[in-house]
């Protein structure tokens, strides 16, 4: 699991990127908030609303990443106002509260904003509960979110606008489906949603009357970013592990720091950093650093204690728990056709970033390959997702579990070549010949040929060392060839099967 996280591929050093610049975000609206006089409780919550605009907007150009960051408070502060006028309310507020977690989920049909305010929407509410915001805290609560999203609004596009200098990125929010009713997945994820998040709270409620709102938020997350039943499962298994994990990490560091000023701050940080690092990689070490963050929190609250570290797991139990009977009962969406789809994807961006590295190889000067890698990088993310539920220890059925391992290492073998063919081309005396032109026609054919359903053959001959864009477009065709086989049975099912 570490190799996973720290060995895996970084083009561009993105995820570094990322994670830094999310430090300095939150740590700058932090600090803010304490020079503008806030509380504890107004740090907290200035902290957290910086940390959600830096992390859910994820709009394929910068300027809809503005505009979407722009709009955060337009959903975040009524939601707000809501859950502190409801907090002696409980059944209108666990009502509205369903009632949220249903429409940030069904928020997802409008893209990656959709699901930004969605997702800011909710946690807005969650805040609230976590800190039992009351209308008296509402002015205070009020001035730090604001403050604190223009100060991550200022280093996202100001201080450390990275994204300016590189290609639009293909959002990492699946598109929502088409379809109206309940045949959109969008509208049968939210009912989903709905349902999950009210068994959490029921029970959550029932195994405590304080922190409940924890069981609903486990439920939530395991949502966040999952198309089929199969990914939501899987994701469920990963929060828990990841809670569990993270809860042992804390009695050996939250506990013992006891909310201390400097340590914790320390700590926070590097938690912070690797919640922005691992997320594309690791949704266990993720829920790892989440815990562990919330932890440090309760800490510096000054209510941290191995009970309640003991009661956060439970309710984390529950919340998964929840998730796990909703996708099973309740208007199933089952993954093979979310695997092929995404699968198709990744083939057509190796495609394209043939296209454009044979282009830089001829001459041209505007061809950039680059950009395509990282455009791959994160769609094979996305069929790691997918495909996760088959790969998992837990599957028990052998033949699909061997075919799902070889589609993903065909794949990352389709990348590596694609990162070295890209590599080459950037490479000023590099030159381009009639056989490079041929590759990439053969490497064009065979795309299509898998994304149609035809079958292809793997090349014969190898080039030599010395003709290294060659030998790795020759080595993309033998991966493709060798696709054929596991993409497809003999009788041309899918993957996945039914």
């Amino acid at each position: 699991m570490l190799k996973r996280v720290f060995m895996a591929p970084d083009p561009g050093r993105a995820r570094l990127r990322f994670a830094v610049r999310a430090v300095v975000g939150i740590g700058l609206a932090v600090v803010v908030c304490g020079l503008a006089g806030h509380s504890l409780v107004g740090a907290v919550t200035g902290g957290l609303a910086a940390l959600l605009a830096l992390f859910t907007v994820t709009d394929s150009t910068v300027r809809g990443q503005a505009v979407t960051t722009a709009l955060l408070p337009l959903v975040g502060l009524p939601v707000l106002a809501a859950a502190a006028e409801l907090h002696d309310q409980p059944l209108a507020r666990d009502v509205t509260f369903l009632a949220v977690v249903g429409a940030g989920v069904y928020a997802r049909r409008w893209g990656p904003r959709g699901h930004s305010l969605g997702v800011f929407a909710f946690m807005t509410y969650f805040v609230a509960q976590f800190l039992q915001a009351t209308p008296r805290h509402l002015p205070e609560l009020y001035a730090a979110v604001l403050l604190s999203l223009l100060v991550a609004f200022g280093v996202r596009f100001g201080l450390w606008c990275y994204e300016r200098r590189l290609p639009p990125a293909p959002a990492l929010v699946p598109a929502a489906p088409g379809g109206t009713g309940l045949a959109r997945v969008t509208t049968r994820q939210a009912v989903q949603a709905t349902a999950g998040a009210g068994f959490a709270l029921v029970v959550g409620q029932l195994v405590s009357g304080e922190r409940w709102y924890w069981a609903v938020g486990a439920t939530w997350w395991v949502f966040v970013n999952t198309t089929s039943r199969g990914e939501t499962l899987v994701r469920g298994f990963r929060r828990v592990l990841g809670t569990v994990i993270g809860i042992g990490l804390g009695l050996a560091v939250a506990v013992p720091v006891d909310g201390a000023p400097i340590p914790t701050a320390v700590i926070l940080a590097v938690c912070v950093f690797g919640i922005f690092y691992t997320a594309a990689v690791s949704y266990t070490w993720m829920m790892l650093c989440v815990t562990l963050l919330a932890e440090l929190l309760y800490g510096l609250l000054g209510v941290l204690d191995p009970a309640l570290l003991a009661l956060r797991l439970a309710e984390t139990g529950v919340g998964a728990l929840g998730a796990v009977l909703a996708v099973l009962f309740v208007l199933p969406v089952t993954t093979h056709a979310v695997t092929d789809a995404w699968i198709q994807r990744a083939l057509r961006c190796v495609h394209a970033a043939t296209a454009e590295a044979a282009a830089r190889l001829a001459g041209s000067t505007t061809a950039d390959p680059a950009s395509r890698v990282a455009e791959l990088e994160q769609l094979l993310g996305r069929v790691r997702l997918s495909v996760a539920p088959l790969v998992h220890p837990l599957n028990p059925m052998r033949g699909r579990k061997r075919r799902a391992r070889t589609v993903l290492a065909l794949l990352d073998d389709c990348a590596r070549e694609i990162r070295g063919l890209v590599a080459v081309a950037a490479d000023p005396v590099a030159s381009h010949d009639a056989r490079l032109a041929a590759a990439c026609w053969r490497v064009e054919a065979a795309v299509e040929a898998l994304t149609g359903g035809a079958d292809i053959t793997a090349p014969a001959g190898q080039p030599s060392a010395a003709e290294p864009a060659l030998a790795h477009l020759h080595g993309l065709e033998r991966a493709l060839a060798e696709l054929a086989t596991p993409l497809r049975t003999a009788s041309g099912s899918p993957l996945v099967g039914a």
